[in-house]
C-alpha cells in the first residue's frame, strides 16, 4: 500500500528508481562471483565436487566428502576436513599445485583445497572456508616500507667483500622448515625453474623448499611474453583454472603454480594459504599449462609450463592471494653483460619482483646462476665487475671489485654483494627506496689473479716538511712473479722530531686498523645520502691502500675524523652533559690517504716509520 502511494508522483518515482539502481551497484560485487555456502551450513557427511586442472588447460571435477570441521586450528581460524576422490587422487594423494582448487556443495562454493598431510595414503585435505578468503583486503595497500626487522642482521662493514659475506652467511643460516608429518600443512606449491641448469637447480632448490615450495625443473610455454611487455593480453580466468605467480622472469624464470578459487570481474582469489604471507605485495600473475601429474610417495605434483604475464598479485595473506588481471607488477630490471675475452660478450636480461626481502634473495639466485652457467663452475677463475644500481629518484650506487679463486667462490662473492647492497638500500632506516634498474658488467679470466705483499721500501726515512717521499711496493703474484708499484707523497708540515707511520695494506687490514683507531665495531650511516656514499666507496680487493698516520689527539664523530678540533669545542663535545652519540676520542689521526688500483686481489700489510728532521 505504502509502495503504491510512493510511486504515484514522478518525483517519488525518480527517487525510487535511483534507490533501486544504487542498491544494484552496491550488491553487484557480491553477485559477480559464485554463490557461497557459509561455514555454518557445512556439515559432516555432505558431498560435493572440486575443480582443478590435471592436464593441459581443461578444468576437471573431482569428488569431495566432508569429514568434519576443525575449529581454532589457528587463532580464530577454522578449516573443513574432507576426503578427495576421482581423477586418480586415490593413488596420488593431494597434489602439489591443487592449492586453491574450489570446492562446491549444491552448486555453492564452500572454500578451497589448501592443506594436506605429508605421506598420507589417502587424499585427506583441509579446506580454507571461502568467507576467510573473501576477507582478504582488496584495497590498494602500499608496499611495505621502512626498515625491515631483518635489517638488524648486520651493520655496514668497511669492505665490499664483507658486505656480501655477511649477507650470504645470514641467508644460509636461516632455519629450514620443520617437518610436520602429523599435522595439516599448506599444500606444497610447485615452483617451476625455467632456464636453470640441473646444477643450478640443485644448488638453489633447498633455499625455496624451506618456504613450502616444491621446486621443479621445467620450462616456459612457447608463446611467453617479451620482457618489455607493457600491456598484458586480455584474458579471462575461471574457478579451477591453473595460474602462476611469477617471482623472476626473462632469461631465467621462477613461477609458482596454483589454482584459481574465486573470480570477481578482474579480481581473483587463489591458493587458500599464504605464499610468503608478506601482506601487500607486487608479484606477477601468469597463465600456466599443466603438462601432467607426477605421482610421488613423498608429494605428488603438477608438472607445469608457465605462460605469459596477465596481471599482478597485490595481496599475500594467511588465507590466500588476491590477484588483479590486466594490471602489471613493477619489476626490477636487471641487465647483465658477461665478457670472457676481448670480443666475446653475452647479454642477459632478468626482471625480479620489487620487494624489500625477496628482491635481494632473487638477485642472488639469478646472478649466481647466469655467471655460473657462462663461466667454469670449478677450477681457477677471476671475475672483475662493475655495477650500477639505479634508484627510482635518479641516485646511482656504483660498485666495482675483483674476485679470484677456485670452485664457485668468485661467483658466489659477486652475486652476494649485489644482493646485500640491494637489501641495505631496500631496508634502510631513512626513507622508502625503489630500485628501478641494475646494470652489471662482468669480465672473466680462467686463472688466479692474486698477489701478496712482500716489502715496502722508501727512498728516505727522515725528511724535511714538504719533501717528496717515494714508496716502492713489492708484491708476488700467484704465478710467482715479483712486481713493483711506486707511489709518491709529500711529507706533512710538522714540527721537527715528529714521527709518522705509513700504513700499506689491503682492504681488510685497513678496516681492522680503523676499527682499532676509532674503537668501533661497525660503521653506521647517518642519512640515506651518506649510505649511498658509503656503499659506493667501500674498500675493494683490487686496491693497495696507503694511510699516513701521526700521533695527534682528536675525535671521531659521525664517521669523520676531527684532528685539529679547538680544545674548548672538544671539551664541550666530550663532556658527560653533552652525551653525544657515536663520538670517540682518538690518539692518532689520519693525515692523508691514497689507493692504488691493481689487476690482482691484493693481500698483506706493512707499517713503515718516518721521522721529520729537526
Amino acid at each position: 500500500m505504502f509502495c503504491s502511494k510512493f510511486v504515484k508522483t514522478g518525483k517519488h518515482q525518480a527517487f525510487f528508481l535511483l534507490f533501486v539502481f544504487l542498491s544494484i551497484l552496491l550488491v553487484r560485487p557480491l553477485l559477480a562471483g559464485p554463490v557461497i555456502m557459509p561455514l555454518s551450513q557445512v556439515k559432516p557427511g555432505m558431498k560435493g565436487i572440486g575443480k582443478s586442472v590435471f592436464t593441459g588447460h581443461q578444468i576437471q571435477e573431482f569428488n569431495v566428502e566432508i569429514l568434519g570441521i576443525l575449529e581454532n586450528v589457528q587463532p580464530k581460524q577454522n578449516w573443513i576436513l574432507a576426503r578427495l576422490t576421482g581423477q586418480g587422487l586415490e593413488n596420488t594423494g593431494v597434489i602439489a599445485g591443487m592449492s586453491g582448487s574450489p570446492v562446491y556443495i549444491d552448486g555453492k562454493i564452500i572454500g578451497s583445497v589448501s592443506f594436506s598431510y605429508s605421506f598420507s595414503k589417502e587424499a585427506i585435505a583441509g579446506i580454507t572456508p571461502i568467507e576467510d578468503m573473501l576477507a582478504i583486503p582488496e584495497k590498494n595497500a602500499s608496499i611495505r616500507s621502512g626498515r625491515s626487522p631483518l635489517a638488524s642482521w648486520f651493520k655496514l662493514p668497511s669492505t665490499l667483500e664483507e658486505v656480501g659475506r655477511d649477507y650470504l652467511n645470514w641467508n644460509l643460516n636461516q632455519a629450514p622448515a620443520a617437518s610436520a608429518d602429523q599435522a595439516l600443512i599448506p599444500i606444497k606449491t610447485p615452483l617451476v625453474f625455467s632456464g636453470f641448469s640441473a646444477r643450478a637447480f640443485n644448488h638453489h632448490k633447498s633455499f625455496f623448499s624451506r618456504d613450502n615450495f616444491q621446486p621443479v625443473l621445467g620450462a616456459k610455454m612457447a608463446a611467453s611474453q617479451a620482457l618489455n611487455l607493457n600491456v598484458p593480453p586480455r584474458v579471462t580466468l575461471s574457478e579451477g583454472e591453473a595460474v602462476g605467480v611469477q617471482l623472476m622472469g626473462g632469461d631465467l624464470d621462477l613461477t609458482a603454480v596454483g589454482t584459481v578459487t574465486y573470480v570477481d570481474g578482474e579480481r581473483i582469489l587463489a591458493f587458500g594459504h599464504p605464499f610468503y604471507n608478506l601482506g601487500a605485495v607486487d608479484y606477477g600473475l601468469t597463465q600456466a599449462e599443466i603438462l601432467t601429474v607426477v605421482p610421488s610417495l613423498e608429494s605428488s605434483f603438477k608438472l607445469a609450463a608457465t605462460g605469459q604475464l596477465i596481471g599482478r598479485v597485490s595481496q599475500d595473506r594467511t588465507n590466500g592471494v588476491l590477484g588483479e588481471i590486466g594490471k602489471l607488477p613493477r619489476y626490477v630490471q636487471v641487465n647483465v653483460e658477461i665478457q670472457d675475452n676481448l670480443t666475446s660478450k653475452k647479454q642477459f636480461k632478468l626482471k625480479v619482483v620489487d620487494d624489500p626481502i625477496l628482491t635481494p634473495a632473487l638477485l642472488n639466485v639469478g646472478l649466481s646462476t647466469l655467471i655460473g652457467a657462462e663461466e667454469r663452475s670449478y677450477g681457477n677463475l677471476s671475475l672483475d665487475f662493475e655495477a650500477n644500481i639505479v634508484l627510482e629518484r635518479g641516485q646511482i650506487v656504483h660498485l666495482e671489485d675483483l674476485f679470484s679463486g677456485n670452485f664457485d667462490n668468485p661467483t658466489t662473492s659477486l652475486s652476494s654483494i649485489i644482493a646485500a647492497v640491494s637489501y641495505l638500500l631496500n631496508n634502510n632506516e631513512f626513507q622508502q627506496v625503489k630500485i628501478s634498474q641494475i646494470d652489471l658488467k662482468v669480465r672473466s679470466v680462467e686463472e688466479i689473479r692474486q698477489a701478496s705483499l712482500e716489502k715496502v721500501l722508501l727512498d728516505k726515512y727522515a725528511v724535511q716538511p714538504g719533501e717528496v717521499i717515494t714508496a716502492r711496493v713489492y708484491f708476488r703474484t700467484f704465478k710467482n712473479e715479483t712486481l713493483t708499484e711506486e707511489v709518491e707523497f709529500t711529507a706533512p708540515s710538522l714540527p721537527g722530531g715528529s714521527e709518522l707511520e705509513l700504513a700499506v695494506g689491503d682492504a681488510a687490514y685497513m678496516q681492522q686498523l680503523e676499527k682499532s683507531l676509532y674503537r668501533l665495531q661497525d660503521f653506521t650511516p647517518r642519512s640515506f645520502e651518506h649510505l649511498i656514499r658509503l656503499l659506493s666507496n667501500l674498500r675493494k680487493n683490487n686496491r693497495i691502500y696507503f694511510k699516513l698516520l701521526v700521533t695527534r689527539p682528536g675525535i671521531f664523530l659521525k664517521g669523520e675524523e676531527w684532528p685539529d678540533i679547538p680544545p674548548g669545542y672538544k671539551a664541550m663535545l666530550t663532556s658527560p652533559r653533552a652525551a653525544t652519540a657515536n663520538l670517540t676520542e682518538i690518539s692518532r689521526s689520519t693525515l692523508s690517504e691514497y689507493q692504488l688500483p691493481v689487476p690482482f686481489v691484493f693481500k698483506g700489510a706493512i707499517t713503515v716509520p718516518i721521522k721529520i728532521k729537526k
